[in-house]
């Protein structure tokens, strides 16, 4: 209606009663308490002055709210592959936001991809994720290309004379290469293998010790082609919740990470697992039989290298370390000045929580790609048509995850129409106990990415709901102090944490099987070997981490301890394979 000014008083008449609000400077006027008991269709007024307007309002059963969500979990688990799923939650919740008819469900459908996508899109910050992670891509193509990369990684592998200090070189280098879990996992695997296999380490152990620095590592690290999709879903995920829109979605982030129990841990536990030399279960017979002189299992063949998923160095380039290197230290400094400078205050928390995440990250990205392309160009390793061609090659690996994060982006837009978090808050708000909340979500994160192989759509799905459920249940119980979330900080991680374990173990997992290809190793006993190490330290940072830190138990505490006992059934359970020789 038109004619509400500011500070103009409105009635709204829902089913038959008065309710009054008013107006604020745009004229618009909120009202909450309504409860409508009845469904279908019923009639509402706005009055202000002598004008009045009405429309029919549809009611929906709240569960409803629920089933794009589900819809899209579900379908997953089906059809074992993500994008399919949430554009079929997308449908569904379009759908019920017009009617449940023929006409209804093809308005839903054009309206999946007319309208929530395209505003997807169409949001400023949205755009600078997907340009930041394309940059940082296009990054990786490059340095990978030009042959700065494998220079590193033959450096420091090189230098390794005995099993463990091969196996404690491939865990460093996984440590270097934090900034996408892809690069991490092809060119770590690639090049570190001639090296482990003359030292006579199974290939088993190489896939694992690959895999567990290529996502824990990256979901965890403060500039990777995933810090742009996570801060963006905690982003549009806090939108709504008035008491944290003052917070920067950045800041929440980095307080979450010290509650981000199993990626922490699992990368601990690979270095102690390489230091100590001693194996559990399926890895001791695997590093046993490498030992004697077969690396690699004899079950089957290695998996074949999947065209497209390879980033090699261009032949017979000079091998310079620090055409890596240097474009990855322009990146992060460049991301440390972004911060400061688009930041205010006296402190550096003040200026890094006020500071503009988005900006700071394109232009660390963009002098990132900056830098390697000049460096290329200028030592004409790559000539400009082949420096673009590498930048585009980084670029397009990038696509699915960027496809995945638009419908994500999407799927929160329609639950939020929905009211999703809403009718949990009325659901589960009394009923979930406060201190359970963290362990729920990662149990559930774990098993959705598990059962479809991804962290991404796992997040995406899940952290729309995760946060608005973790603060109602905080208020529920009188937590509403800023300066005491760590109950929210928690759960955010775990929807990382536990999205990242069931991807790291799930034999479907993109990574899981890049970690098979570029180790050279048979698939199933990757994923064999890997799963007693992935569930031993999944079950410690649960037990040791999340379930005390929701009891407000500081997390540095909980990952000392967690290693303290990892170490110790390492210790007392564990056996050196160089010992049966």
């Amino acid at each position: 209606m038109t004619g509400a000014a500011a500070g103009d008083v409105v009635t709204v008449t829902v089913a038959g009663e008065d309710q009054w609000g008013t107006a604020d400077a745009e004229g618009r006027v909120t009202i909450d308490g309504v409860v409508i008991a009845e469904r279908g269709t019923i009639d509402i007024v706005a009055s202000v002055g002598g004008e009045s307007a009405s429309a029919a309002l549809r009611i929906l059963p709240g569960w409803i709210s629920l089933m794009p969500a589900f819809l899209a979990i579900a379908a997953a688990l089906v059809l074992r592959n993500v994008v399919p799923a949430l554009v079929l939650g997308l449908w569904l919740g379009a759908t019920a936001l017009q009617s449940f008819s023929p006409l209804g469900a093809l308005q839903g459908l054009m309206d999946t991809f007319a309208v929530y996508i395209v505003n997807a899109l169409a949001n400023p910050d949205h755009a600078a994720i997907i340009a930041f992670s394309m940059m940082i891509g296009g990054m990786v193509g490059i340095i990978t290309r030009n042959g700065g990369m494998g220079s590193v990684v033959r450096m420091i592998v090189s230098r390794a004379k005995t099993a463990i200090g091969g196996q404690v070189a491939v865990w460093l280098m996984g440590l270097m290469i934090f900034f996408d879990d892809y690069a991490n996992t092809l060119v770590v695997g690639n090049t570190a293998r001639p090296i482990t296999d003359h030292l006579k380490i199974s290939r088993e152990k190489l896939a694992y010790i690959v895999d567990s620095t290529a996502a824990p590592v990256v979901c965890i690290a403060l500039i990777t082609t995933w810090i742009g999709y996570e801060v963006s879903l905690i982003d549009d995920a806090l939108q709504g919740i008035d008491e944290l829109s003052g917070i920067p979605a950045y800041t929440i982030f980095l307080r979450s990470i010290p509650y981000s129990f199993y990626p922490i841990l699992a990368v601990l536990f690979v270095f102690l697992v390489a230091a100590t030399g001693r194996d559990l279960g399926p890895m001791y017979a695997a590093e046993v039989r490498a030992r004697k002189g077969q690396v690699a299992p004899t079950a089957s063949e290695p998996m074949p290298a999947l065209e497209g998923d390879t980033l090699e160095a261009k032949p017979n380039v000079p091998l310079r370390a620090a055409n890596a290197v240097v474009p990855i230290l322009v990146l992060i400094a460049g991301l440390g000045i972004s911060l400061y400078i688009t930041g205010e205050g006296e402190t550096i928390t003040d200026i890094i929580g006020s500071s503009d995440p988005y900006k700071a990250m394109m232009w660390a990205s963009f002098a990132g790609a900056l830098a390697a392309a000049g460096m290329s160009i200028g030592q004409r390793i790559l000539s400009a048509h082949e420096t673009v061609d590498a930048w585009y090659g980084g670029a397009r690996a990038t696509l699915f995850g960027m496809i995945v994060l638009i419908l994500a982006w999407s799927m929160s837009d329609i639950t939020t129409d929905l009211n999703a978090k809403g009718y949990l808050i009325t659901v589960l708000g009394d009923a979930l106990p406060l201190v359970l909340v963290p362990t729920v979500v990662f149990l559930l994160a774990a098993v959705t990415a598990f059962a479809t192989g991804t962290s991404w759509g796992t997040m995406g799905i899940l952290m729309p709901l995760v946060i608005p459920l973790s603060w109602a249940v905080m208020n529920v119980n009188g937590i509403t102090d800023l300066s005491d979330l760590h109950i929210l900080y928690s759960s955010i991680a775990c929807t990382l944490a536990g999205a990242v374990w069931g991807d790291h173990c799930s034999p479907i997992s993109d990574t899981t099987v890049l970690s098979s290809i570029a180790s050279g190793c048979d698939h199933i006993e990757h994923v064999r070997t890997q799963m007693p190490y992935a569930l031993l330290v999944g079950a410690v940072a649960i037990l040791l981490g999340t379930l005390p830190g929701a009891y407000g138990v500081s997390p540095w505490i909980s990952i000392v301890s967690g290693s303290v006992v990892l170490f110790g059934v390492l210790r007392f359970f564990g056996r050196n394979a160089d010992d049966s020789l």
